[in-house]
Formats: C-alpha cells, structure tokens, sequence
C-alpha cells in the first residue's frame, strides 16, 4: 500500500502520513498536536492582522493630513457644535464707514504643532448661515455723541453673545476694529470714541475684551489683514505636501544672510472699491532701491511680520507690499474725470467763444459712455450735457493720464513705490470692481484674459444704448447688475484695465489673475485675516501641554507598535520552547515504552534478554 510522508525539523513525533485510506490515518494524529497547530495558526494570523491595522491606521492618518484643508473647506458649512467644548470662539466688529458687522469665528483646539496656525472658521448657525449681522450708520456718525456708541453696538455684541456658549464668553477674544469712516476724524474724537467702548462694553458683556482690542486700525493693516484672510482659506500657510505645488523661495526678513527657505507661493490681492484701490503682495527676495528717498517710502508700504506662535521658528515670517490709492476707485475716479471734463470744456468754451455741452443740442461727446447714451454734470449750478460715442480706445488713451505715472523706476499709481512682482512666478486675485467690470455685464469673472476682456469691452461700448436697455430687460446681465453699472460699465472697464496694466505695470499677457467676488464659495473678509493675526500667539500654552502629551503619546504609540512585535515574538518563542519541551518527555516517556515492550516480546520468544541490545 502507497503512502506519502511529510516531516519537517521539528522532534521525530510531528511526522504525518498519508495513506490511501486517507482520512483515518489523519483522524488518529494526536489531538494535542492539532491544537497545537491551531494556536500557531491563529497566533500567525492575529500578527498579520494586527501589522495591517497598524499600517492603514498611520496611512490613512497621512492622508486625512493631506486633504485637510479641503475637508475644512466641505464641513465648513455645517453647523458649528456649540456642545463641543473644544471648540473655541472669537468675535471682530468691522467699524465702516456706511455700517458695523459683526463677524463670530471658531476654532478647534490647536493640534500643538508650532508649524501649524489655528484653524479658524466662520461659525455658522442651526440653519448653516454665517453668524454675520450688520448696522447702520456707521460707527463715525457718532463722533459729536460718543456716549451713545456704547448703545449702538450693543445689538451686535447681544448678538454674538447668544451664539456663543455662555460657559465661553469670558475666554473669547473680542475686537472692534474701525477703518476708513474713523480714520478721517480727528483724533480726538477717535478717542472719545473708543474710550466710551472701552468703559460700557465690560459692564454688559463677558467677552475677553482688553484696551488693545479697541482701535482704529490703519489701510496698511486692512491691506494686510485681507491679504491673510484670502491665503489662509487658499491653503498658502500650510506645508509643501506634494511635488507638484507651486513654491517659492524666500529670504527671510533680516536674515538675508541665511540660506532662502522654500513653501508654498503665496497669492496677491487687487481690490478696486468705489473711493480707493488696494495691491497687496509678498515680496519674497530683498529689494534694492533706486534713492533713499525710496528706501525712506518702502518702510512705510512693506509690512514684515512672524503669523506663527514662536518668534523665534520662521516658517510663518512674511514680507508683504501693501499700498492703498484714494481717488482710484471706480466711482472716485469717475468724479475725477466728470471734474476734468467739465474745467477743461467750459476753459475750451470761453476761450474759443464755442457752446460744447452747455445744451443738449451741442453735447460733449464722450468716448466712455456707451453709444449715444446721454448724460448730465452738474457743477456749481452749472449742466454739462454729454452723449456717449463708446469708443473704448480712445477712453483708454483719456484715462490713461489719471494714472499719475513718473518716470521712476519701480513706481505704480501716484508715483508710489512698487517693488517688483515676479510675474512668472506670481498669483493674484481681484476682487470688488476688478469682478464686477468682468463679471456683471461682461460675463467673464474669473480667469483673466485681457484680449478677450479688451474684445468684450469694445463690443458693450460700441453697443447703442436702446439695445443694452433691452438686454437689461431681458434679464441677460448679472443678477444684481443695475442701470448705474450699465452706464458706467464702459469707463469702469477701460479704468480698470488702465490701472491693472499701467499703473501696476502687468503685462497684458499676464494670465495669473483671477477675479472673483467669493473663494470657495464663501466670501473673505479682512476680518478673518484680523483675528487669524492676533491670536497667534493663543496657541502657545496648549503647545507646551500638548508636546508634553505629544511625546508621551508618540512613545506610546512606538512603544505600541514595537512592544506589539516584540510580546508576539516573545509569545511565539515561549510557546514553542513548551512544546518542544512536552514533546521532548513525550518521546522520551514513548521510548521508554517501546522499550519495555520490546523486551517483554523477546522473553516471550525465549531470547536472553542480553541480545536485545545486538538485535536493536
């Protein structure tokens, strides 16, 4: 009868075979080995499993990293777990000049790493609405009844403060910052003002709320503070993750010396309103200057600042141009040119005793209106009447004195100083009139493409005014889109194109500029880049906990890992020393056996018991 042996090197009793009969051979193997063989198996097993555990835990953990900022950007628009008491709360007043709003922001517990800035959002009710109200007038109407400010901004305090957690108000930071409508009073009043808020808001609300977080913040801060807001939700604060991000290398402010460090490129801003116009952007190298007198100007335009919680790690060290032009917003700088037409024409007129645009019969043809669009300016008590010829060239050519350009080097708008950009290299979002002259009418916000702009713009100009009327009332423009902004449309597109091209100097190829009115479909306030900056330094105390933790955590978690090999190798040695160890008595014990049987056999036979051994 065949029969197939298999053995391996362990004791001579783990030998099996197999014999045509099959399953009864198997069957009457010794029942301790199968187990034996089982507790192996499932030992192997448990191991292999727990390695896969450990790997997919750490892996996913990696990845969850990775697209952190886009899971934020999803779950942002839920709303926010007031019953969490991790998370944290902050609260900023926009002081304007037309009205006051207020903005609630959260955060969760900062993760204690130094490279990291707090993750901050704006909070949202039940209903997943931003928590935002808004007042009118402005904080500024009140500068010859300061004690009444008090009063005026206690509906948005009492607002804030039924969205956050009672058990929170005394450790959330409130600020109240004002901008362009306190910046023109007098200091005085500004003083008044403030000290009134100061005195009053302590008295009713629990807010963390200190001498330093009541002021009238400068353009220069706005700028900067919108700058932050629009990078930190784009994700340029974070770590370089992928190979394919774009980067930039930077010299540290006031260690040029020192070896550039390289992250994540940063966007630029261009924000047009109705009175100023606002570029702001990181200068990443140092810059030479063409005077001192320039050098001197520099100072006051280029803000350097350290967005990390440790002064000393530069990770988050900033170098950021920021320049504010009043006069050169949309509105603003079309008084400007109505103000020009009118001194220039009535000059012309006395001068050359002719009539041009003192009736309506003899209007002033002008180039930035649409097509035969008729318009009014009044002056002193004096009309001039205009009909628009909508050329856009021409506009152009007219506007483009207004733009105060000289002859120096490194300059923009104004004759101010303008370091270089690196249009290669660079990112820059328009917002405000820079979205609304391409999107409202144009229908093109977003990616910039100025000839295709340039083509648009011609087109609208040279469109009579009877068939942009009908299109209006068909509905074809932008929701929001008015008879003002189709009156206008056509010098806000050439000033606004003069002023991206020759007053900052971009090229007309330069294809990086994005216009939009929202990111990520929520819309950036400076206000977010306010309070991202000044509470950068809240993290320092849950930092210090959390290393502690960390280290005993990360020991943990190795020791874990290692600890886990090591007590299943252990395991694995031990139990096989036993069984080798059982084994062992179990074949001396069988040999014994066999022994004591073999002699009685040969004693039966009738063999001395001598030969025994010979025949063994």
């Amino acid at each position: 009868m065949g029969r197939i042996s298999v053995s391996c090197l362990f004791p001579a009793s783990w030998h099996f075979s197999i014999s045509p009969v099959g399953c009864p051979r198997i069957l009457n193997t010794n029942l301790r080995q199968i187990v034996v063989v089982g507790i192996l198996a499932a030992t192997v097993s448990l191991l292999y499993f727990s390695v896969i555990i450990i790997r997919h835990k750490y892996g996913r953990l990696s990845r969850d990293k990775k697209f952190h900022r886009y899971l934020a950007r999803v779950t942002d628009i839920e709303a926010t777990d007031t019953n969490n008491p991790h998370i944290n709360y902050g609260v900023v007043v926009d002081c304007g000049s037309s009205g006051s709003r207020i903005f609630v922001y959260c955060w969760p517990r900062h993760n204690g790493n130094p490279h990291d800035l707090l993750d901050i959002r704006q909070m949202r009710d039940k209903n997943r609405k931003p928590v935002v109200m808004k007042i009118k007038p402005g904080i500024s109407e009140f500068a010859t009844s300061p004690e009444k400010v008090s009063d005026y901004i206690s509906p948005l305090l009492s607002f804030a403060a039924e969205h956050v957690p009672r058990a929170k108000h005394k450790e959330t930071p409130l600020y109240i910052l004002c901008t362009a409508g306190m910046r023109i009073l007098p200091e005085s009043q500004q003083k008044a003002i403030l000290e009134d808020l100061l005195t009053d808001v302590p008295l009713h609300f629990d807010f963390l709320f200190s001498s330093s977080h009541a002021e009238v913040i400068s353009g220069k801060q706005e700028g900067v503070y919108a700058w932050i807001g629009i990078n930190f939700v784009l994700g340029r604060f974070e770590h370089i993750e992928d190979d394919d991000e774009a980067v930039v290398e930077v010299n540290i402010p006031g260690a040029e010396s020192q070896a550039a460090i390289v992250r994540k490129r940063t966007a630029g801003i261009l924000d047009m309103g109705g009175v100023s116009t606002q570029i702001a952007y990181e200068v990443p190298q140092s810059v030479s200057f063409a005077s001192s007198q320039q050098e001197e100007v520099a100072k006051n335009l280029l803000a350097e600042f350290n967005l990390g919680c440790d002064v000393h790690r530069t990770e988050h060290v900033y170098r950021v141009y920021v320049a504010t032009f009043l006069g050169f917003g949309g509105n603003a700088a079309r008084q400007r040119y109505e103000d020009s037409l009118f001194t220039h024409t009535m000059q012309k007129n006395r001068l050359l005793s002719k009539q041009t645009g003192l009736t309506s019969d003899t209007p002033y043809l002008d180039p930035c209106l649409p097509l035969d669009i008729q318009d009014e300016i009044q002056q002193n008590g004096q009309t001039m009447y205009l009909r628009g010829t909508g050329d856009f060239t021409l506009c152009r050519k007219t506007l483009q004195p207004f733009m105060n350009k000289t002859n120096e080097t490194q300059t923009s708008l104004n004759g101010v100083y303008q370091p270089p950009v690196h249009f290669q290299n660079s990112e820059f979002y328009g917002f405000s009139e820079f979205y609304y002259c391409t999107e409202d009418v144009l229908r093109m916000g977003g990616d910039y493409n100025a000839a295709k702009f340039i083509k648009a713009a011609k087109d609208y100009c040279a469109t009579r005014w009877s068939i942009l009327r009908e299109r209006f009332d068909q509905g074809l423009y932008a929701s929001h889109a008015d008879l003002h902004r189709l009156k206008y449309q056509c010098f806000k597109s050439a000033w606004m194109y003069e002023v991206f091209h020759r007053g900052f100097s971009f090229p007309v190829n330069y294809s990086n500029l994005k216009t939009a009115l929202q990111v990520y479909d929520k819309e950036v306030q400076w206000t977010l880049g306010a309070i991202l900056y000044r509470t950068r330094f809240l993290p320092l105390r849950d930092i210090q906990q959390e290393n502690f933790r960390a280290s005993h955590a990360h020991w943990r978690g190795v020791s874990f890992v290692y600890n886990h090999y090591l007590f299943s190798a252990c395991f694995l040695v031990v139990l096989l020393s036993i069984l080798l160890y059982l084994l062992r008595l179990r074949r001396i014990h069988r040999r014994v056996l066999w022994g004591s049987s073999a002699a009685s056999l040969w004693m039966e036979e009738g063999l001395p018991p001598q030969k025994m051994a010979g025949a063994l």
